[in-house]
């Protein structure tokens, strides 16, 4: 092969490297961005690591670090919100960086600080896993009994009962049928944030289905007295 062409091969070589290397970074810069995304709006919920936001159609925002004057009081602000995607959650993304308006201009009050706190995130696949009961009467214990993973629909209430000699706030979820007529209740032991936050968006409901681990049944004579049946973990909300 003469010089010339084997310089002519080299040349032709080394633009196909660099056109190979600039399309590879490309599609790794094009692959980022896809997973980037900035929303601006003004928060409607906030409750414990969780914000909606409605510009961000069909996610929920997780925060990963601390935000100034804290989550909750966010609610009802104008913000700029830059989110990473989550491929294995679909519909949610964690915050990288919040920015509060002011005026016309916009300034910073959060920036994500490490890895979220994922344990109380409730997946859209573990509806499945969760068995809804139809409770037509106290003395039906087969209704409920011997399932952990349920759901129900009912209404969330809390009221003040007597313990010892302190008053303290107790809250179940009341179940009623078909004309309002209260057919039993569940003991709620605990709400979770991400339950919290879901009963804040469905504020304009009073009535939806409940997702609870449940925890101990109650004792036939008690729940003769007080329709109280068992008592449950509310891990989610939702309406169906």
């Amino acid at each position: 092969m003469t010089s010339w062409k084997k310089v002519a091969l080299c040349i032709i070589l080394n633009i196909c490297l660099i056109t190979l290397g600039s399309f590879t970074a490309y599609s790794q810069q094009a692959s980022t961005s896809d997973q980037e995304k900035v929303f601006e709006g003004t928060v409607k919920t906030a409750v414990g690591k969780y914000i909606y936001l409605p510009e961000a159609k069909g996610l929920d925002i997780i925060i990963a670090g601390n935000v100034e004057g804290g989550v909750e009081n966010l609610i009802g602000k104008q913000v700029r919100v830059s989110v990473s995607l989550l491929p294995d959650k679909a519909n949610l993304a964690v915050a990288n960086s919040i920015e509060l308006k002011d005026g016309n201009n916009y300034r910073n009050i959060y920036t994500r600080s490490g890895e979220p706190d994922y344990s109380d995130y409730f997946p859209p696949s573990a509806r499945d896993q969760y068995v809804a009961l139809n409770i037509t009467a106290i003395n039906k214990p087969d209704e409920w009994q011997g399932k952990t993973n349920v759901k129900v629909y009912g209404l969330l209430q809390t009221s003040e009962a007597k313990q010892g000699t302190a008053t303290v706030p107790v809250t179940h979820i009341v179940i009623q049928d078909k004309k309002g007529k209260e057919i039993a209740r569940i003991i709620v032991n605990n709400i979770t944030d991400y339950a919290r936050f879901y009963i804040s968006k469905l504020r304009l409901f009073d009535r939806f289905w409940f997702y609870l681990n449940v925890k101990d049944q109650v004792d036939r004579k008690v729940t003769a007295r007080t329709k109280e049946i068992f008592s449950a973990d509310v891990v989610f909300c939702g309406l169906y």
